[in-house]
C-alpha cells in the first residue's frame, strides 16, 4: 500500500462518518488531485468507498461546480485501518493510537 493510499484512507478515517469531497481530501492529504481521484475510484471498486454526486440545488445556489461526496464504508473503515496497521508494522514504526486497540502498546510487533 503506497503512502499516497495510506493518506487518502487517513483522511477519510478521520471522521468515518463524515462526507468529503475530493478537493476537501487533497487539502487534507496535501496531494494533487490527479493522485487523490484515483486512488477513490479504486477504493470505490473495492467496496471501501461510497460516493454521490450532490442535489444540484445546492451548487447552483452557491455558484460553484457540483461535488462529488465520497464517505468510507464500514467494511472500508475497518480494513483501511487493518492495511494501514500492517503498513506500519512493516516498517517496524510505532503504531497511531487511533490504530492501535485497547491494552496495546502502541508498538508493531
Amino acid at each position: 500500500m503506497t503512502t499516497q493510499v495510506q493518506g487518502v484512507l487517513r483522511a477519510l478515517l478521520d471522521e468515518p462518518g463524515t462526507q468529503r469531497y475530493g478537493l476537501e481530501v487533497c487539502e487534507a492529504t496535501g496531494l494533487p488531485s490527479g493522485t487523490v481521484y484515483p486512488i477513490l475510484a479504486r477504493l470505490e471498486q473495492i467496496g471501501w468507498v461510497e460516493s454521490r454526486w450532490e442535489d444540484p440545488a445546492a451548487h447552483v445556489s452557491e455558484g460553484r461546480p457540483r461535488r462529488r461526496y465520497y464517505t468510507i464504508t464500514a467494511d472500508g473503515a475497518a480494513l483501511g485501518r487493518d492495511a494501514i496497521a500492517r503498513a506500519y508494522r512493516s516498517r517496524r514504526q510505532p503504531v497511531p493510537a487511533w490504530l492501535a486497540g485497547p491494552g496495546t502498546t502502541g508498538w508493531a510487533s
